[in-house]
């Protein structure tokens, strides 16, 4: 069954502060009407690829709305960085990088000292994002975004959220977390994952 484009009620499958709030404002003035859903309980991720670990999640929240007798959209991402000098490191574990309970202080010092006094190319880098979208009556769709930049020597600036701090920007001159919101939002990775799911979503008639 097909879900009309009129403003769909939609639950995020993340319990991440920051994610959810660049969603909210990416997708702000589209058919994806962004909530949370306080039961919203989190699935063990694998450690292979975006797309399956976002299935996953949309998947698991889907059905768990389903059996509180909730008919909404559910949409959630898989996210990570890459970094050349570590042979694609850490990708799908990002999160879990430096260990499962590590701060994201920690995670930036391990990143820093693991390129430390690599140049060039090897500082090159890309944010992925990986998002899918379970509609109410089951379609699925899934866009990837990503962005390319290079581990910056130190952390700079102050927004954003995980590795924004040495996420360098090249066209903006600055950091991710030394752009405002508005300035990362236009040219994230998510932005670009979001802009593709709606594609995908507006071309399916």
């Amino acid at each position: 069954m097909r879900t009309s484009l009129a403003t769909t009620t939609t639950y995020v499958a993340t319990k991440n502060a920051g994610k959810l709030a660049e969603m909210r404002a990416i997708f702000a003035g589209s058919p994806l009407d962004l909530h949370t859903y306080p039961q919203y309980a989190d699935v063990a991720e694998g450690e292979t690829r975006y797309t399956d670990n976002a299935l996953l999640k949309a998947r698991a929240l889907a059905s768990q709305l389903r059996e509180a007798h909730l008919e909404a959209a559910v949409l959630s991402d898989d996210s990570g960085i890459e970094v050349a000098g570590m042979d694609g490191r850490p990708g799908v574990l990002s999160a879990r990088y430096a260990g499962e309970d590590a701060t994201w202080e920690r995670r930036l010092q391990c990143m820093l000292d693991e390129v430390d006094g690599v140049v060039g190319e090897g500082r090159a880098g890309r944010f992925v994002c990986v998002m899918a979208l379970v509609l109410p009556g089951g379609e699925e769709f899934v866009a990837t975004g990503t962005v390319d930049g290079s581990i910056a020597l130190e952390p700079h600036g102050a927004g954003g959220f995980g590795y924004d701090p040495i996420f360098f920007h090249a066209p903006s001159g600055r950091t991710f977390a030394e752009l405002t919101a508005q300035e990362k939002n236009a040219v994230s990775h998510r932005r670009r994952a979001a802009d593709a799911l709606l594609a995908a979503l507006a071309a399916r008639g």
